[in-house]
C-alpha cells in the first residue's frame, strides 16, 4: 500500500510547480488552437447552412456545383473534427504528465518512464492535431479559389 509522504517540504513541491510550468504552458498553447480550429469549424458549418437553401432552388450546373461544395464541406469538417479530437487528447496526456509530476512526488515514487512516454504521446497527438488542420488548410484553400470560367466572363458591349 502507498502511504502519501506528507512531510514534503515547500522547497519540494515549489521543484514539481517548477518541472509542471512548461506543459502547462503546452496546455495554454492547445488550447489557443483548439480555439483556432473551432473557429474554423464555425465558418465551414455556416458556409454549408448558407448553401442549403441555394441548393433547393438550384438547377443543372449550379445545382451540381453546390453540391460539390457541399461535399468538400462535409469533408472539411470531418477533418478539423479530427484536428479537435487529436489536439484535445493532447491536453488530456498532458494533465496526465502533470498530475503524475505532483503524485509521484506525494506518494514518494518515480513515474519517470511513465512521464517520459505521455509526454511523448502529447507531442506525437499534437504533432497529428497540427498536420491534419494543415491538411485542411490546404483543402480549404483550393475550394476557395475562384472558378476559371470567371475571371474569363466579360459583359457584352449593348454597342
Amino acid at each position: 500500500m502507498l502511504i502519501p509522504d506528507f512531510n514534503t517540504t515547500n522547497t519540494e513541491v515549489a521543484t514539481v510547480i517548477q518541472s509542471a510550468v512548461a506543459p502547462v504552458f503546452l496546455l495554454a498553447g492547445i488550447g489557443a488552437f483548439l480555439n483556432v480550429c473551432v473557429g474554423r469549424l464555425a465558418r465551414i458549418v455556416d458556409r454549408s447552412r448558407n448553401l442549403e437553401p441555394r441548393l433547393l432552388a438550384s438547377r443543372g450546373v449550379e445545382h451540381d456545383r453546390i453540391i460539390e461544395e457541399l461535399h468538400l464541406l462535409d469533408r472539411r469538417i470531418r477533418i478539423v473534427n479530427a484536428a479537435v479530437l487529436f489536439s484535445v487528447s493532447a491536453a488530456v496526456l498532458i494533465c496526465l504528465v502533470v498530475i503524475l509530476l505532483f503524485a509521484g512526488r506525494l506518494v514518494g515514487l518515480q513515474f519517470g518512464t511513465e512521464i517520459a512516454l505521455l509526454f511523448i504521446a502529447a507531442m506525437l497527438t499534437t504533432a497529428g492535431g497540427f498536420a491534419v488542420f494543415l491538411y485542411e488548410t490546404r483543402l480549404g484553400t483550393t475550394a476557395v479559389r475562384v472558378r476559371s470560367h470567371l475571371l474569363e466572363h466579360r459583359v457584352e458591349d449593348p454597342d
